[in-house]
């Protein structure tokens, strides 16, 4: 019983905390236009009769299907009507992620034959920096892919399969590449279990599935190929090309992945859950999503800062149980302390480069993340000042500032205008889209607005202007 208490408190304190956190640092305008608002803007467009419409960089209304197939998105609509704020997807998203503990919890009981361990892995779940990192990554569906998948895997080493599917399709539904991790999870059944040919139907699905969302949702709500694509230029730049390469060069292949900014973010995962590497099996989960991140030329997909690491975390930490179940059958006493060593690698790991504030003030600690959620003067400036925009109106805004202004059928990344009513900047935090743009390049487009007679000046405070459009 009190176990069950002490793992239900630590599920609580993580929904609590980093609900809190999350919500925090929307306030204090460190959440982006690119990626909140895009989530924001495609569940409020649902619950308003259109479905995961949004507005890209360029102005053009389009599907969210046709940059990433994340239809999981739309079943938020109905929660948006009782509760229409971006606090509603923070906080849902730290709960739900949170949650993910309750399958390590029974499938270390399970395997370990002790509570306690049970209890650390859950724990160490808990601590492990790119979970902590994932809820404070703005909102995406794809962060909801990590407790789905530990779901996942916990029904269907119980072979209840009806429970595994629904979680499998859940996960499916967060991105297009998920039904690759769906399909290393039916090869693990198929290899680990003995399952041969219920685990390769499993793999064949989840395959399908990717392929289905890669080659044709995509292409088709997108109206050609993929942006995307250009990640991987370096390795062919299209899936045709990058399947090419990897057969004709393969040397060249395994150079782009394990250069010196691979291997380190190899370590940073691996590190804290090293048992998973006694049961390999279980990594071919992560396999596809780390072959996808250390391939691709974007930095933030080979960082743990960033939601890259949803579908490669639970093939770590089920894999670290399974690992320790290795070495309790040959030493049944060792399960506790293997339990305790995990915990301890995954505090020294947070203390290193996990997001809890508390670190920043212990020698040594990572501080990146120690004020985001800070709300301060001019933050509160920034709020009375989007207050001025009315409901529905076409805005453009500069990123930060479009990350509050998302709810509503059209919004513009600043400096593009093109049929905004009112613009809002923040000279302070100059940016559009995922790029910051030259404190010179934005300064230039204000001063040109202000000169402009079809706009007119309604706000200025500490660097953040509103300008309506007048005639």
């Amino acid at each position: 019983m009190r176990i069950r208490a002490a793992l239900w408190t630590a599920i609580a304190s993580f929904g609590a905390g980093f609900s809190a956190l999350a919500v925090l640092r929307h306030e204090a305008f460190n959440s982006g236009r690119f990626d909140l608002g895009n989530m924001v803007q495609a569940v409020w467009s649902t619950a308003h009769g259109h479905p995961l419409r949004m507005t890209d960089s360029s102005g053009e209304q389009i599907s969210r299907l046709g940059a990433h197939s994340d239809v999981l998105l739309a079943a938020f609509a109905p929660l948006w009507l009782l509760w229409p704020d971006p606090s509603l997807l923070l906080v849902s998203q730290a709960v739900l992620v949170g949650l993910g503990a309750l399958p390590v919890f029974w499938l270390a009981r399970k395997h370990l034959g002790s509570p306690r361990a049970a209890l650390g892995f859950a724990l160490a779940y808990l601590l492990y920096p790119p979970v902590q990192w994932l809820v404070l990554d703005d909102f995406h569906a794809v962060a909801l892919t990590c407790p789905f998948l530990l779901f996942a895997f916990w029904y269907l080493d119980e072979d209840r399969l009806a429970a595994f599917g629904a979680f499998a399709v859940l996960a499916t539904l967060t991105k297009e590449e998920v039904g690759f991790a769906v399909a290393g999870l039916g090869l693990w059944y198929a290899l680990a279990r003995g399952r041969r040919q219920t685990g390769l139907l499993i793999a064949a699905a989840g395959f399908g599935a990717s392929l289905l969302a890669i080659l044709a949702v995509l292409p088709a709500f997108g109206e050609g190929e993929s942006d995307f694509y250009r990640r991987y230029a370096e390795v062919g730049g299209s899936p045709g090309n990058i399947v090419r390469t990897a057969l004709t060069d393969p040397i060249h292949v395994l150079e782009v992945a394990f250069d010196g900014t691979g291997l380190g973010y190899l370590a940073r995962i691996a590190v804290p859950f090293a048992l998973a590497f006694l049961a390999p099996l279980t990594l071919l989960v992560a396999l596809p999503e780390l072959a996808i991140n250390l391939l691709s030329s974007t930095k933030t997909q080979t960082s743990i800062h960033f939601h890259y690491t949803a579908a490669i975390t639970p093939a770590f930490v089920v894999g670290s149980i399974f690992g320790a179940a290795r070495i309790t059958r040959r030493r049944p006493r060792a399960a506790v302390p293997l339990a305790a060593m995990t915990v301890v690698l995954t505090l020294v790991a947070g203390w290193r480069l996990g997001p809890i504030p508390l670190w920043s003030h212990v020698p040594g600690g990572e501080d990146l993340a120690a004020d985001v959620w800070r709300v301060d003067e001019h933050d509160r400036i920034a709020e009375r000042a989007l207050e001025l925009v009315p409901d529905g109106a076409v805005v453009s805004a500069s990123n930060t500032l479009g990350a509050h202004l998302s709810d509503r059928r059209r919004i513009l990344s600043f400096p593009y205008r093109a049929d905004a009513d009112w613009i809002v900047v923040d000279e302070r935090r100059p940016s559009y889209a995922d790029r910051a743009v030259a404190p010179v390049e934005a300064a230039v487009a204000v001063a040109w607005l202000k000169r402009d007679p079809a706009w007119r000046l309604q706000f200025e405070q500490d660097g953040v202007l509103v300008f309506r459009r007048v005639g």
